[in-house]
């Protein structure tokens, strides 16, 4: 095919219809290249899964030329699938400073082998191949060094906002570069990915600063200790607590694996400004007056492994709750969390702990624009296309209808799902079909080997519990040597249960009479008809599904066990 015929294609692998694991990519021919390579965490049907990152199998079963990963910034649903995927995919990775800066210190807990990553700025132009021509300009987030990526193609520009909002008093004081966006919108855009979380919220989002304003007002007005929970990456909301402790001297204390590190890299780095003596060790805390000490942590989603989770169930090591403690939960729930951080809410309420938590407390802003600057930014960058992400589908649709009111016809607004494949070429854009893609568990070391059968098999186990029925059985002739055993666990109390077991063995032996009488010799056939004359039986006496199980030890004439 003749390179004036080719199509530029965008295939979202995720980051469309629900919260993480963004990642999108841009094909022109067997070229391409990968913006993010983000993680989901498990919602509460994903029993026993640990993270969530996109199927790159497309990519690898097309053997496309990935000429590299482009990331806008450290979040892990932005860069969280990276030790899990790039020794298969073997492409280099472009990331401004703290976002390298914050994946190398994931490849020290997940070891990769020689892996190129390239440092990018906001004022350097990147040429990966003649097809990919990429450009960046600064934006603001609830994370330092993020940036969006206009890419120059051979049909036209593809920009990727990835998460912003317009802060007009940004923490660092580095604004978002307007005049690269209307640059971008004056010499073209073709299609425009934009940020949609918040397009279901009227106006704008507040500035960062506002909580500066909240967290100097708690800590000048608090006579008690003070115990702040943030994300671990927001390293503007840590640096305005480090700003208010120095004001009000206090000493400061960071409690948590992964705000530790994180508050680490960014002080090497000199994201973060901390005097010298201010941070002390969780064990100096009990040295210092309540009033002369604050604490940052982790847990405002509630996550049962977190620092102030386990803090409020009074099982951290280091740290327990006094009464009086104030304790601030800066960020609001992100849905599907909103049970947990009630839990970890009343927890510490039990523990006579003063608790902020509220959205209108003002301590928490979003990172994320709300409806009138998804308008700024599509005006900017007047896209002919636009590509509603991030976020639920349900904000992707507003972000939809926010684009018809600035008089984008609505044939131009593509809602996808991870796969769907969008076409761009001289005479327009369309959707054209699908390509493999979805979700990959990853469980312990384990990626993706467990799957919907498993995950469905967890459910049955967690809801009706498990039955294990145990015979000896003579394969000659098919009768029953010894047994069957009957094992339960988390079906029904089995001392105040006992004659419906017996019964139920009486069922089996009846059944196992029946398949001697039709000699069937299939063991899988056998096992099929024990299960399902135990599940009709249980069924009825109880009501309830549980799992299963028949095990049929094979015992010949002379006693030995095949």
């Amino acid at each position: 095919m003749a390179k004036k015929n080719r199509k530029l294609q965008l295939i979202p692998l995720g980051g469309v219809g629900e919260i993480g694991k963004n990642m999108f990519l841009l094909q022109y021919g067997k070229e391409g290249i990968l913006m993010d390579a983000g993680l989901k965490f498990p919602d509460e049907a994903m029993l026993g899964v640990d993270i969530v990152i996109p199927d790159i199998s497309y990519i690898l079963e097309h053997d496309l030329d990935l000429k590299g990963i482009i990331l806008t910034h450290g979040h892990e649903d932005h860069i969280g699938a990276i030790p899990y995927i790039i020794e298969e995919l073997r492409a280099p990775i472009y990331g401004t400073r703290l976002t390298l800066g914050l994946l190398k210190a994931k490849f020290m807990e997940n070891p990769v082998n020689s892996i190129e990553t390239n440092e990018i700025c906001p004022d350097q132009n990147l040429i990966l191949s003649e097809n990919f021509k990429l450009s960046f300009f600064r934006t603001n987030h609830s994370i330092p060094d993020s940036v969006g990526v206009a890419v120059e193609t051979p049909v036209g520009t593809v920009v990727y906002t990835s998460d912003f909002k317009f802060d007009q008093t940004p923490v660092d004081g580095k604004i978002t570069e307007y005049h690269k966006l209307a640059e971008l919108g004056k010499n073209g855009v073709i299609a425009a990915l934009i940020d949609s979380t918040n397009a279901d919220r009227p106006g704008y989002t507040f500035s960062e600063k506002e909580v500066g304003d909240s967290i100097n007002e708690i800590f000048r007005l608090s006579r008690s200790r003070i115990i702040l929970a943030t994300f671990a990456s927001n390293i503007h909301r840590i640096q305005q607590v480090i700003d208010a402790a120095v004001r009000y001297e206090r000493k400061v204390c960071v409690v948590g694996r992964s705000i530790v590190n994180s508050v680490d890299i960014s002080t090497e780095l000199g994201y973060l400004k901390i005097p010298e003596g201010m941070l002390i060790d969780p064990d100096q805390v009990k040295d210092y007056p309540v009033d002369k000490v604050a604490l940052v942590t982790t847990g405002s989603q509630g996550e049962p492994m977190s620092a102030l989770t386990r803090i409020s169930q009074s099982e951290h090591r280091q740290v327990c709750i006094q009464p009086g403690d104030t304790v601030i939960i800066a960020a609001n729930p992100i849905p599907g969390n909103e049970k947990l951080v009630a839990r970890t809410v009343n927890n510490l309420f039990q523990l006579n702990a003063e608790v902020i938590y509220k959205p209108v407390s003002g301590v928490h802003v979003s990172g994320h624009g709300s409806e009138e600057e998804i308008k700024l930014m599509l005006n900017l960058l007047s896209p002919q296309y636009v590509v509603p992400v991030h976020g639920e589908y349900r904000q992707q649709a507003q972000c939809s209808k926010i684009a018809h009111k600035l008089g984008i016809p609505e044939e131009n607004v593509f809602l996808t799902k991870p796969g769907h494949v969008m076409e761009f070429s001289s005479s327009g854009g369309r959707m054209n079909g699908t390509v493999s893609a979805g979700r990959i568990l990853v469980d312990g070391f384990g990626v993706g080997d467990v799957g919907e059968v498993v995950i469905r098999d967890r459910q049955m186990l967690s809801e009706d519990g498990i039955v294990i029925i145990i015979l000896a059985m003579n394969p000659n002739n098919q009768k029953i040597l010894s047994g069957p055993e009957i094992i339960t666990r988390g079906f029904v109390y089995v001392r105040e249960s006992e004659d419906m077991l017996e019964s139920a063995k009486k069922e089996v032996n009846k059944t196992i009479d029946r398949i001697g009488r039709q000699k069937i010799q299939d063991r899988n056939k056998i096992k099929s008809r024990i299960r399902d004359s135990a599940a009709t039986y249980f069924y009825n006496q109880t009501g309830r599904k549980p799992m299963i199980l028949p095990i049929i030890i094979d015992i010949t004439g002379n006693n030995k066990a095949k």
